[in-house]
């Protein structure tokens, strides 16, 4: 059966992803294709149009259908599909629009698996996080360790600048209504970090399970280099609200409904305002490249393609 055309406009040429808006939260609604155009249509049968190849990542939260057509014009656009849950609390599933590409990939898992290119990654990490060089003569669990203690005061010194009332990073994702104010918001806030840091390391052709500090889930190298930056980008937005909702004054001359809706607003302006998309490749790029190994080598015993694929128009690690 040969494929059929999609209806409607062909599909875009795929927008690089350091060019597109960040991320957009959508819910109660079904996502389809009519006309040709990317749209969710309310219970009321009203459209509301989706630029879907200028975004980086769309967020799906409970309540949303999608229609087959709208999963595909979305990967062949080059942007991804993230089920999240309520308030973006966690993320359930992906629809990867690029794919790992096999030399990338291949290095990735080199780097990961040889103790000490995985320790020369781990350290650039730090380096890069905390601005300064990793402790000498540590293991990845040593500095591990040591990273976690420095997170922890971070959180602590964020929420006395901000005026928030502190009592440490406990949440339960499953039961998400008994969470304190600040750890929903910053739940929300890292979501949305999460969620555009898993389009930049799937556009950039890697594995987002295959992490270094993280490991076991399947987001670990998304953790990894989300991690180099929230504590510069989301979290102080999140500490802000949180302590304006616990304080009851307005943020910014405005007062404050859902804090959660307003966290996301203020992610996605630090998101547009620090070009956070057109950082986090060249940074994916930067910290796999302090492993020491090059890409490596088609094998030559490789069976080749039946058939070849026309040249990408998007990121490398795009399919389309």
């Amino acid at each position: 059966m040969s494929d059929r055309p999609m209806p409607g406009l062909p599909p875009p040429r795929p927008i690089p992803l350091r060019d597109r808006v960040s991320i957009l939260f959508v819910e109660k609604g079904r996502l389809d294709v009519l006309d040709g155009a990317f749209v969710l249509v309310d219970e009321t049968g009203i459209r509301t149009h989706i630029p879907i190849g200028g975004l980086a990542c769309l967020m799906l939260e409970p309540g949303t259908r999608t229609s087959h057509a709208a999963v595909a014009l979305a990967a062949r656009a080059g942007t991804l599909l993230i089920w999240v849950g309520e308030a973006g609390v966690r993320l359930y599933a992906a629809g990867q629009p690029g794919g790992a590409r096999a030399d990338r990939l291949l290095l990735q898992a080199r780097l990961a698996l040889e103790d000490d290119s995985r320790l020369r990654v781990v350290r650039k990490m730090y380096e890069m996080r905390f601005q300064e060089e990793a402790p000498a003569r540590r293991s990845v669990d040593q500095l591990r360790g040591i990273e976690g203690a420095r997170v922890r005061e971070t959180y602590r010194l964020l929420a006395q600048r901000h005026g928030a009332e502190w009592s440490g990073r406990v949440y339960d994702p499953g039961e998400w209504s008994t969470a304190d104010v600040v750890n929903r918001c910053l739940s929300a806030a890292t979501s949305a970090l999460y969620g555009i840091t898993e389009a930049a390391v799937l556009a950039a052709g890697y594995a987002p399970a295959i992490g270094f500090l993280h490991s076991g889930k399947p987001q670990s190298f998304v953790y990894d280099i989300a991690d180099i930056v929230k504590f510069d980008t989301v979290v102080p937005e999140a500490f802000r609200v949180a302590a304006a909702v616990q304080k009851g004054r307005s943020l910014d001359g405005k007062p404050l409904g859902d804090p959660v809706a307003e966290v996301r607003r203020r992610c996605r302006d630090v998101f547009r305002r620090d070009n956070i998309l057109m950082r986090l490749i060249p940074m994916i790029e930067e910290v796999l490249a302090a492993g020491g190994l090059p890409l490596p080598p088609a094998s030559a015993e490789a069976m080749p393609v039946a058939f070849d694929d026309r040249e990408g128009m998007g990121d490398a690690g795009h399919r389309g």
